[in-house]
């Protein structure tokens, strides 16, 4: 009996470390991220003042693209990320804005999406655009304004389509309409709280 009873208990103890472990790795990166307390929401259509940030010229959209190496959502959207740069590349200004403290350098972090394209590191541009977490997709249009501010698909691997709000939204945008009625979900900020990589501030 006290055999049967030390083997039930581990069995408990190795589900229950199972359980905390895909909680963390997992179910955690699904729930909204808090929103911080000192928030300041920047409302679509707001202008944004690149000028401070980067010189990339009028004539194309400008696509923001927060990234924080850390951060697992970050690290599983890549790939999604290389793909809306290799379609719209020559329509669209992507920019890779890092949102980390540690010491990465612009080559660290081109050679990790193989892209060579503007990599930035300065916060004050997510406190610009209201961005709070990671990743998080900002699409300006040629006049500065806020066009999308969002996430980039419903699924954490971006492999839904009829989900897939950055590139709906580059669509829209370069067809010069008006941003579509798109799913709230596109607009809830998911992933890691920034700076650092977690989801509690």
């Amino acid at each position: 009996m006290m055999r049967k009873t030390i083997v039930i208990t581990w069995l408990v103890l190795i589900f229950g470390a199972i359980g905390a472990t895909f909680w963390y790795s997992e179910l955690k990166y699904q729930l909204p991220t808090p929103i911080p307390t000192n928030y300041k929401n920047v409302k679509r259509g707001e202008f944004i003042n690149l000028n401070n940030y980067l010189s990339t010229g009028g004539s194309k959209p400008v696509f923001l693209h927060f990234f924080n190496p850390d951060c697992p959502c970050s690290r599983f959207n890549m790939a999604c990320f290389k793909t809306l740069v290799k379609s719209y590349g020559n329509k669209v200004n992507f920019v890779i804005v890092v949102m980390n403290n540690d010491s990465y350098t612009v080559k660290n972090i081109q050679d990790k999406f193989d892209l060579n394209i503007p990599v930035l590191f300065n916060a004050s541009i997510a406190r610009a655009c209201g961005v709070y977490s990671t990743p998080q997709a900002v699409l300006i249009n040629t006049h500065h304004n806020l066009y999308y501010r969002g996430n980039y698909n419903r699924s954490r691997y971006c492999n839904d389509e009829k989900t897939n709000f950055a590139k709906i939204a580059i669509d829209s945008l370069l067809n010069n309409n008006a941003l579509p009625n798109i799913n709230p979900l596109a607009l809830q900020a998911y992933g890691c709280t920034l700076p650092n990589c977690n989801k509690t501030e």
